[in-house]
């Protein structure tokens, strides 16, 4: 069974049976679903809403059934065609559009794709909506237009422009300074929709790109979850190019990592640190991520005199709580990037303008500035469930194991140990525990890690 409801949004593979995986029918009912509550929500029937779509292979099928779904119920669609996830997001609000749905399965493999649903702010629907429109999919309580009702069509090919203008103009992106660098930049997007975006945002910038795996076919040239892993062909390529550095991108273009100029990683949670070391340098705020990602922010928030944060694993969660402490950066420690100055949406291509800023500013180059932030590894591992699996069970054991350490159960289990920590959650989105650890080295994180697996394994 391969289909996963969460505020993450509808997820499954192509194919298969109904209920089991996202078939047609299954996105004929979701969007029908997330329309019928929307009309509810605002009490009319003539809404409009913003669709795109990564590159992936089954994307052009999906967006046309839930076009058709939606004119079906008199809504409204403005079709952005492929596009970014925070391109969407920031197209809503631009177009005065009472919502949006962006169709990608962010970093899952070829055979994934999804339904993820905004709201009329082009942020994703709260946890508790969520239910309301997975409640309204069980039901089939649909009432589908007449056919003087249907909804119109038109589509739109301005909207990176739109996006990467409001990127130029924000007052902590200084375009001048980038350009005077001349940076030469090496792109990994995946053979998705960033391969379109980023070179025209780089090309903005005054930078050199060269594109690596840039066309947006949706066949992926290797797994497109941006770990280390995956990046052996970039790490090798920025080192042949002798470029500035090297930016790596999932197919929605919601997370960004980056390589520094002798080809190594410059660490996916060390994204965020950078670009919040170069924000909080210029304005006292807090700062927020979620409870996986590296102490290394917290460290540099209160270098800066700044608060931190962490809230439950999550892109609603994380915005949730920028939005109550009116936080200055967030994100998430895989290299998503949330300026609210924006919008409240991970955004690798403001995540660009901004490193870029600071990387100008600071004349230092890639491998440097990574080397005066604190010196945390992390180490990332999962185990695959099986439906006799009660994983419930399994981490209130784990919290009982370590009840003489520091223990947190807002999501998941976080044990916290004095130099190191693990975090234990059933993940939003595939069907496994994630196993977060960090230390002071590498091989201590994946120690703990594995040592926490045969843990689990033991219970089980």
């Amino acid at each position: 069974m391969s289909l996963i409801k969460s505020i993450s949004g509808i997820r499954g593979t192509i194919g298969g049976k109904v209920n089991d995986n996202l078939t047609p029918l299954d996105v004929v009912k979701f969007a029908s679903a997330f329309g019928t509550w929307l009309q509810n929500q605002k009490k009319k029937k003539d809404l409009t809403l913003v669709i795109g779509r990564d590159a992936r292979i089954s994307g052009q099928m999906v967006s046309s059934l839930v076009t058709a779904t939606l004119q079906g119920l008199g809504i409204n669609v403005v079709d952005l065609g492929l596009s970014t996830t925070p391109t969407v997001e920031i197209m809503v609000p631009e177009l005065n559009a009472d919502g949006g749905i962006i169709l990608t399965a962010s970093h899952n493999p070829k055979q994934w794709n999804a339904l993820k649903l905004l709201n009329e702010k082009g942020e994703f629907i709260s946890g508790e909506n969520g239910a309301e429109v997975l409640a309204l999919a069980e039901s089939e309580d649909f009432n589908y237009a007449e056919v003087d009702d249907l909804g119109k069509y038109e589509t739109r090919d301005d909207a990176f422009d739109i996006h990467i203008q409001q990127i130029l103009d924000l007052p902590m992106v200084d375009a001048e300074a980038i350009k005077a660098k001349k940076f030469k930049v090496v792109l990994d997007a995946v053979n998705s929709t960033g391969g379109i975006a980023i070179p025209m945002l780089l090309d903005k910038l005054g930078c050199e790109t060269v594109k690596l795996y840039c066309e947006p076919t949706g066949h992926f040239p290797h797994n497109p979850e941006p770990l280390k892993e995956h990046l052996g062909d970039i790490c090798e390529l920025v080192k042949k190019e002798g470029a500035d550095f090297g930016v790596v991108v999932d197919p929605d273009v919601d997370r960004l990592a980056l390589i520094d100029e002798k080809g190594e990683m410059f660490g996916e949670e060390y994204t965020l640190v950078a670009v919040a070391d170069y924000l909080l340098k210029n304005k006292n705020g807090a700062a927020i991520s979620n409870l996986s990602s590296s102490r290394a922010l917290r460290d540099v928030a209160h270098t800066h005199n700044s608060e931190y944060f962490a809230s439950a694993v999550g892109e609603v969660n994380v915005v949730t709580l920028m939005k109550e402490k009116n936080a200055v950066i967030g994100g998430e420690g895989n290299g998503g990037i949330i300026y609210p100055d924006l919008h409240y949406g991970r955004d690798s291509l403001v995540g660009i303008a901004l490193f870029l800023t600071h990387l100008a500013k600071e004349n230092k180059t890639v491998s440097e500035l990574r080397a005066g932030y604190p010196s945390y590894f992390m180490g990332k591992k999962k185990i695959e469930l099986t439906p006799e699996i009660n994983v419930d069970d399994i981490l209130t054991k784990m919290e009982k194991e370590y009840q003489t350490e520091e223990v947190s159960t807002v999501d998941g289990v976080k044990i916290d140990f004095e130099n190191n920590w693990v975090h234990l959650r059933k993940s939003n989105t595939e069907p496994i525990i994630r196993i977060y650890t960090e230390a002071k080295s590498q091989e201590e994180a994946d120690q703990l890690a594995d040592e926490m697996i045969a843990k689990i394994n033991s219970l089980i």
